[in-house]
């Protein structure tokens, strides 16, 4: 138990002693740790003070160099204003100068205007004494004088007007007329078209009179079927073995022609057998029209139109105007447009196509309402054609104004194509009424005395009143009817305006 008793204080001694040992080192390094934490402080406390020393020695340098480049800006700028300020100065000076010498100029100015008021006063007295003393001698007032004086200086004007003017038609007549006369005559001579001339009946000639009752059938039922069918009017009178056929449609009065033909030389005459001959003719008839129409497209070497086209082409071969056949006009245009075109340069291929396809509404105008030109011109839009070919067919009349010379040269192709002598004809009652309306015109104007139209409506020639109209006068006058008569007549050709002034004097012998 002692044993225990001894092992239990030693232990107690060394976990005693331990402690103090513990402590004692403890304490060592605890007092060593502040030795050394002294020695930090201080060597941080003497190095912040030179790092602030040293900050605040450039601060002072940093305010030293903005301090002197400051002081250098100001004495800059400084300069600079009194530089202005000179310049201002001279400015001012200069500008002091000018207004004086402004004020002297004034001065003098104004000397002058007074002196030329005063002299323009003296001149205007002057003026109004002489304008008195001529008053005076010529008895006519200032007015009176210069009505004169405008009157007679209008006079002298208007002659020499017409003079030039006269001079100036003359000279463009003698070298145009003469190239016109050229170009157009060559073209006629190299064109050899025919005079075809048909009117809105056709004759069927009969083996005999009997087959005029066949045709007309028991209680008229075949020429009935006949009429019905092909829309023609069937004309059976005394002429010996002949029918008449009538119709303003020419294609329908064709395939009747064609069908009565049959009928004849078949001799079998009855509804059943009217109506087969009736198809086959009309058949034949768009054979006829096709290839009348590829044929045209031949002649005049215009390629590329459109297969609808070329049919509505060649029905013109069945359309007439004043007797003229419509096809055979067309190619008759289109050789003279395409040589025209040829001696002026320009491409004649397009002219002899716009040509060829002038007049394509009247194959239509029979069917369409509207006139031939407006009808051609839709027909050629819908078919794609080339834009200066549809505005040839709009303007070939006048309807619109030509602006391109391809349309220029078909409307005066045209127009030689109807003039030309034996190329078309009118029946008297229009002639004369053309005759009527050309004396018309002319007498309507105000000096006219009488007005005679001779040569068949190609010359019109017209007496004027002496006293009313003087020699000057009468190309105007001229010129104003040859205007009326182009705006409200149509007509082939040109007319002559022929304007006759005839002065008399009488005296008695006694």
């Amino acid at each position: 138990m002692w044993y225990y008793i001894i092992g239990g204080i030693s232990l107690a001694v060394g976990i005693l002693v331990g402690f103090l040992v513990r402590k004692i080192i403890s304490e060592r390094a605890i007092k060593s740790a502040k030795t050394e934490a002294e020695r930090i402080i201080s060597e941080a406390k003497q190095t912040a003070e030179v790092k602030k020393k040293e900050s605040i020695i450039e601060a002072k340098e940093e305010i030293l160099r903005f301090k002197n480049e400051n002081e250098r800006e100001i004495k800059e700028r400084r300069n600079e204003l009194q530089r202005l300020e000179r310049r201002s100065i001279q400015k001012e000076e200069n500008l002091d100068r000018k207004l004086d010498s402004i004020d002297k100029k004034d001065e003098a100015l104004s000397k002058k205007i007074k002196e030329y008021t005063d002299a323009k006063d003296a001149i205007e007295e002057i003026k109004n004494e002489q304008v008195k003393t001529l008053q005076t001698i010529s008895g006519m007032t200032a007015e009176e004088a210069k009505t004169h004086l405008i009157s007679k200086v209008e006079a002298e004007a208007r002659h020499e007007m017409a003079v030039k003017l006269n001079e100036v038609e003359n000279e463009f007549r003698e070298t145009a007329n003469d190239k016109a006369k050229n170009i157009i005559s060559l073209a006629i001579q190299r064109c050899a078209a025919d005079s075809v001339a048909e009117a809105t009946v056709s004759v069927v000639d009969l083996p005999n009179d009997e087959m005029k009752g066949r045709i007309i059938g028991r209680e008229g039922r075949n020429i009935r079927a006949i009429e019905t069918m092909t829309g023609v009017d069937l004309v059976i009178d005394d002429t010996p073995e002949a029918i008449t056929i009538s119709c303003f449609d020419p294609i329908r009065r064709e395939i009747a022609r064609l069908s009565l033909e049959k009928l004849i030389a078949d001799g079998r005459i009855h509804p059943s057998r009217i109506e087969e001959m009736v198809e086959k003719s009309k058949k034949e008839v768009e054979q006829i029209i096709k290839k009348e129409g590829e044929q045209a497209t031949f002649e005049t070497s215009v390629h590329g139109l459109n297969h609808e086209l070329i049919k509505i082409l060649g029905r013109l071969r069945y359309r007439t105007s004043y007797g003229q056949n419509v096809l055979k006009h067309s190619i008759e245009v289109s050789f003279i447009a395409g040589m025209i075109a040829y001696e002026l340069g320009i491409d004649a291929t397009l002219a002899k196509r716009a040509g060829l396809l002038h007049d394509i509404g009247k194959a239509m105008d029979h069917e369409i309402e509207g006139s031939h030109v407006q009808i051609g011109v839709d027909i050629a839009k819908k078919y794609k054609e080339n834009k200066d070919v549809i505005h040839a067919i709009e303007a070939h009349h006048g309807d619109v104004e030509p602006h391109s010379l391809v349309a220029m040269i078909v409307q005066a192709a045209d127009a030689i194509s109807a003039a030309r002598p034996g190329a078309r004809r009118e029946n008297l009652e229009t002639y004369i009424k053309r005759l009527q309306k050309l004396e018309e015109i002319s007498t309507s104007f105000a000096g006219v005395e009488k007005a005679f139209a001779i040569q068949a409506g190609r010359e019109i020639r017209i007496m004027v009143k002496p006293e009313d109209i003087n020699d000057e006068n009468m190309v105007f006058v001229a010129r104003e009817i040859a205007k009326k008569i182009e705006s409200e007549l149509e007509y082939p050709g040109q007319i002559k305006i022929n304007l006759i002034r005839e002065t008399r004097v009488y005296d008695f012998a006694k």
